[in-house]
C-alpha cells in the first residue's frame, strides 16, 4: 500500500463572520454574513502555496477528507485533493469555501436574518459568481493570503476561477478551469428554468417562505434534481449503466409507476437530494449560473473581457460533456491565445459526461498533476511556523 497517497483524514469546518456589508451585483447588499470553509495542508513561510477550490452547484467547502456530520461524509473532490494526489496537500495549502447563499454553513436563505429574527427565505438577495468571488477575496484577506498559487474549480467552480482571474489579476498566479464555460447556452438556461419551475410550483413552496410553514417543497426539488442529473451524464454512460433494463419485472406492466432502472435511479437521486438541499439555494445558484457572462460588458468579445488577465491557465474539457461541451472551453482558450496568455489545455476522451470532472481518470488526473507539479517547483519549500 502506498501510504503517500491517502485522504487528508478527518477534517472540521471553520466559520468567519463579516459585519461590513457586501455590495452585490444586483445593487443590494448583505451584512452580518458568515462563510464556512475547510483547509488542508500547511501554509509555507511566504504564504505563497495557497490553492482555493471553488465548488459547483450542489457541493460545498467539504472538498476532501472525512466528516461524520456531513450528508456526504467524504469530500466531493477527495480523489483530487490530498497527500500525493494531483493537488498534493504535502505541498499546497488548500482552502474550500462554501458560497454565500448556500445551505451548508455559509449564510443563505435558511439562515436567520438578524434584522428580523426569522429565516431570510424569499428575501435573501440574488447572488452572482462575481459576488461569490468578492466574498472569497474577503475571506482570503482575513486569512492573510494576498495571492493564490492557484484558484481551481469544475463546472460552476470553473466559472469562479475564471472570474477570479478577471477581477483580481494580481492575486491569482494560475487559474484552473475544468469542465466549464464562459456563459450558459440557451439550452442550459432552459434546463435551469424547468428545474426552478418545478420548485416554485410545488404547493409546499409558499413563495419561498416554507420555513415558516414547517414544510419543504420536496416534490419540486426532487424533480429539479432529476432534470439536472440527466444533464450531468452522457448518453453512453446512461446506456452502459442502465440501458433499457426493467426493474422488478421481465415485461412491461403498462402503468406509470417505475418500469425502467433509469427511472428508479433518477427518483432515488431526486428524493435523496430533497432531504438535504435547500430549495431556495437551488433557485439562487441556478440563476447565478444563468447570469454569468464576462463578455456581456464588452459586446460579446471574450478576449476583451480577459484583456487584463495576467494568470496562467490550465483548462480541461471532456468529449462527452454535453452540458458544457469542449467548444465552450475552446472559446476561453481562443480568447486567451488572442491575448497571448500562457495556458495548457487538455480535451479528455472520457465516457462520463459532465460528471467526468469528478471521476478518477488517469489522463485527466495525470494532466492536472503535471500542471501542479510545475506550480510546486516555483514555491518556497519552507512551511510557515
Amino acid at each position: 500500500m502506498n501510504t503517500s497517497i491517502s485522504s487528508v483524514g478527518p477534517v472540521s469546518a471553520a466559520t468567519l463572520s463579516f459585519a461590513e456589508p457586501l455590495p452585490l451585483a444586483s445593487g443590494q447588499s448583505i451584512a452580518d454574513y458568515s462563510l464556512c470553509y475547510e483547509t488542508y495542508g500547511q501554509l509555507n513561510a511566504d504564504r505563497s502555496n495557497a490553492v482555493l477550490i471553488c465548488h459547483a452547484l450542489n457541493a460545498s467547502h467539504h472538498v476532501a477528507g472525512y466528516r461524520a456530520d456531513y450528508p456526504k461524509d467524504i469530500g466531493w473532490w477527495d480523489n483530487m485533493v490530498g497527500p500525493g494526489k494531483p493537488v498534493d496537500t504535502n505541498r499546497f495549502f488548500v482552502i474550500g469555501v462554501n458560497n454565500l447563499g448556500s445551505c451548508f454553513g455559509s449564510t443563505g436563505p435558511a439562515s436567520i436574518n438578524s434584522a428580523t429574527g426569522r429565516p431570510y427565505g424569499s428575501s435573501f438577495p440574488m447572488v452572482t459568481v462575481e459576488d461569490w468571488v468578492q466574498a472569497q477575496a474577503r475571506l482570503a484577506d482575513a486569512l492573510n493570503i494576498q495571492r493564490f498559487a492557484a484558484v481551481m474549480g469544475g463546472s460552476l467552480g470553473g466559472m469562479q476561477a475564471l472570474q477570479w482571474a478577471i477581477a483580481y489579476p494580481d492575486r491569482v498566479a494560475h487559474a484552473v478551469v475544468i469542465a466549464s464555460t464562459p456563459r450558459l447556452s440557451a439550452q442550459n438556461i432552459a434546463f435551469n428554468e424547468v428545474a426552478r419551475r418545478a420548485i416554485v410550483t410545488d404547493p409546499e413552496f409558499h413563495g419561498g417562505d416554507y420555513y415558516a410553514h414547517q414544510t419543504v417543497p420536496k416534490r419540486g426539488l426532487s424533480v429539479a434534481r432529476m432534470v439536472g442529473h440527466i444533464t450531468y451524464l452522457s448518453d453512453d454512460d446512461m446506456a452502459q449503466k442502465f440501458g433499457r433494463a426493467l426493474r422488478g419485472s421481465d415485461d412491461y406492466r403498462y402503468g406509470f409507476d417505475v418500469e425502467f432502472e433509469i427511472e428508479s435511479y433518477l427518483r432515488y437521486q431526486g428524493e435523496k437530494f430533497s432531504t438535504y438541499f435547500d430549495a431556495n439555494t437551488y433557485l439562487l445558484i441556478t440563476r447565478a449560473l444563468d447570469y454569468f457572462d464576462p463578455a456581456r460588458r464588452t459586446g460579446g468579445d471574450l478576449a476583451a473581457a480577459l484583456a487584463q488577465v495576467t494568470s496562467k491557465f490550465c483548462l480541461v474539457s471532456f468529449t462527452t460533456d454535453w452540458r458544457f461541451p469542449p467548444e465552450r472551453t475552446r472559446e476561453i482558450v481562443s480568447a486567451l491565445m488572442k491575448n497571448k496568455a500562457e495556458l495548457a489545455y487538455a480535451e479528455i476522451d472520457a465516457p462520463h459526461g459532465h460528471d467526468a470532472f469528478l471521476m478518477t481518470d488517469p489522463k485527466y488526473h495525470g494532466f492536472v498533476r503535471e500542471y501542479f507539479d510545475r506550480i510546486a517547483k516555483t514555491l518556497s519549500p519552507q512551511v510557515a511556523a
